[in-house]
């Protein structure tokens, strides 16, 4: 062999090498990356910080399980408003509102959210619990112990709007069964109720709205609240606030579920799936029972956090008023019991 067809035939060689490497790789030899996807939880006011906390913790968890980056935003406000918001075309994949009637608002106004929404998570879809408490300023200036004290001529009690907040629901209807367990029948509940109502002096939209106006704006002397937001308030306002579990309360079963007609238009079903679920975790419930709401289904996270909840009669919805729709229609449908007790100032 010379030494010119040895030379052509290494040169050829290294054309071949060459073209091999800059080749672009064949589309059935490349590893497919999954596009990343956005989610909207809409939600009801004191589950901000939950969320923020939780959301990390689910981004961090679905990347490393499928490779896929994931953004969490987050809508609050009063959970009717939020209901009202998903009903009238806001893009939620999924609502975690604050009692169930308000989800089921949704099911029925334009069929955004499956009938049967509450078959398709554990504990009737809903991951946490809470209920309702009394905060009061430090010290317990008014000697503030129960119900009964909330309609006392010299205490100003501060509560959002049950047109427009969960929160507020959870907290007339606490109230009220409280004053007929009491005084024996509905007729004097109402009494009760309406004369608690006009120590209010504003009501606020949502929760947290309320929250402000009692810590920031130093309005009242009590704020009915959920338990989670009274034992956030010294942490996220600085100021120094007494936490009172009245005689009786309610068991608030805040609700989730996939808004079925916007995940499957926007293809985010799995991903919004998946990110419920998580809410049951172990993971999930820890960072439920971190933030003041009490884990449904962890043995263990319950365990952690039992000594932080004052322990407190409570009744079920089912229970006092016959579930949510019965509930809705005579309390706080137009024309309903809170419509009849209170009048604007």
């Amino acid at each position: 062999m010379t030494p010119r067809s040895t030379f052509n035939r290494l040169t050829v060689a290294a054309a071949l090498l060459a073209s091999s490497v800059l080749a672009p790789t064949p589309l059935w030899a490349q590893t497919a990356r999954p596009a990343p996807v956005s989610l909207l939880n809409v939600s009801y006011d004191p589950t901000r910080e939950l969320y923020v906390e939780f959301n990390a913790a689910f981004v961090k968890h679905w990347k490393a399980k499928t490779g896929q980056d994931v953004t969490i935003k987050q809508s609050h406000g009063g959970s009717g408003k939020q209901a009202r918001s998903i009903i009238d075309g806001l893009d939620a994949d999924v609502a975690t509102l604050a009692l169930a009637g308000d989800t089921n608002a949704v099911v029925k106004n334009g069929g955004w959210i499956n009938p049967d929404w509450q078959k398709k998570l554990p504990h009737n879809a809903s991951p946490y619990t809470s209920t309702i408490v009394l905060a009061v300023r430090e010290g317990n200036p008014k000697r503030i112990l129960d119900w009964d004290d909330l309609i006392r001529p010299d205490v100003k009690v501060i509560t959002p709007n049950p047109k427009t907040s969960g929160g507020a629901r959870w907290n007339y209807l606490a109230a009220w069964e409280f004053a007929k367990r009491k005084f024996g029948s509905d007729a004097k509940a109402k009494e009760f109720v309406a004369k608690l109502y006009a120590n209010v002096p504003i009501l606020d939209t949502g929760a947290r709205g309320s929250t402000i106006t009692f810590a920031q704006r130093a309005q009242g002397d009590v704020l009915i609240a959920w338990e989670n937001e009274a034992y956030l308030l010294e942490k996220e306002f600085g100021a120094k606030f007494d936490v009172v579990a009245p005689s009786l309360s309610i068991l608030a079963e805040p609700a989730v579920a996939v808004v079925d007609k916007n995940v499957d238009r926007r293809g985010t079903r799995a991903v919004a799936q998946a990110y419920l679920e998580y809410l049951y975790t172990e993971e999930g419930q820890d960072i439920a029972g971190k933030n003041f709401y009490r884990p449904a289904v962890s043995a263990k996270a319950q365990a952690k956090y039992a000594k932080q909840f004052a322990k407190i009669n409570l009744f079920t919805i089912d229970q006092a008023f016959g579930g949510w729709e019965k509930a809705d229609k005579d309390h706080f449908a137009d024309g309903g019991s809170f419509d009849q007790i209170y009048t604007k100032k």
